[in-house]
């Protein structure tokens, strides 16, 4: 239990350090594709291949990912790079120490930070999570050469950058009160990535949706059982108020 209450506060202190300035960008929606058991698939791939490198998700099993429709073969041959059994949890390749001397602290575990929502009430984790990582840009000041709008100074690379490529965001300088202010306006692609920028954002959509399914893998069981129950209530309150009514009726 404290174990995940740790977690749970890193995935916040994640998530509320983006917009610890006021000049934070407008979170996007995401997609919700946690249904999409294609995206699941395709994200589960990403994530393994992208985030697993540095990220635990240490509360999710790899034969868990047999609920969005893969195999145990398919776990084992497309998802494990390293000795781990598909009984094991999501843990990080990189060594915690390695990890605290490159970026400055060990980078938290992702298993339910989908979860977390904004300390200012501007959109859930899964929407940080969509603008996060299509808001990175290449920055030659910072240690790891990359900044983010959604996390300025973020310690994190670009760990998707081959698929988007390398990009600056463009700015445009107007007077708001008598003050200059620079407003974000667009992007200028620097180098082309491996993906469009549609199929970029749409591989980010099906990552967090994968996120999303991870944080709490039975979220559309629940849904649709409290579904259920609630149409099985009405229906019973209705045969009941009849019944009811029935047995009265003669009783004066």
């Amino acid at each position: 239990m404290k174990k995940i209450l740790i977690t749970l506060l890193m995935a916040l202190g994640f998530i509320a350090g983006a917009h610890a300035n006021s000049g934070g960008i407008a979170w996007d929606k995401a997609p919700d594709r946690t249904n999409d058991l294609a995206a699941l698939q395709n994200g589960a791939k990403l994530f393994a291949n992208y985030c697993l490198n540095c990220h635990s998700a240490a509360f999710m099993r790899f034969n868990r990912l047999k609920d969005i429709g893969l195999t145990e073969q398919q776990i084992k041959d497309n998802l494990l790079f390293t000795n781990a059994k598909v009984g094991d949890t999501m843990k990080a390749a990189i060594d915690p120490k390695q990890a605290k001397d490159w970026f400055g602290a060990n980078p938290p575990d992702l298993t339910v930070i989908a979860r977390s929502r904004s300390a200012q009430g501007q959109g859930t984790g899964a929407d940080y999570l969509y603008t996060y990582l299509r808001t990175y840009f290449v920055d030659d000041t910072k240690p790891t050469g990359w900044d983010n709008l959604a996390f300025p100074s973020v310690g994190m690379p670009h760990a998707l950058w081959e698929l988007q490529g390398k990009r600056v965001p463009v700015y445009e300088t107007v007077t708001e009160h008598g003050h200059e202010a620079h407003v974000f306006k667009g992007w200028e692609q620097l180098t082309p990535g491996t993906m469009t920028a549609e199929q970029y954002d749409q591989a980010v959509g099906d990552l967090v949706s994968y996120m999303q399914w991870m944080s709490e893998p039975v979220k559309n069981t629940r849904i649709r059982v409290g579904f259920g129950v609630m149409v099985f209530l009405l229906f019973m309150t209705f045969i009941a108020w009849r019944l009811n009514a029935a047995y009265w009726k003669d009783v004066k």
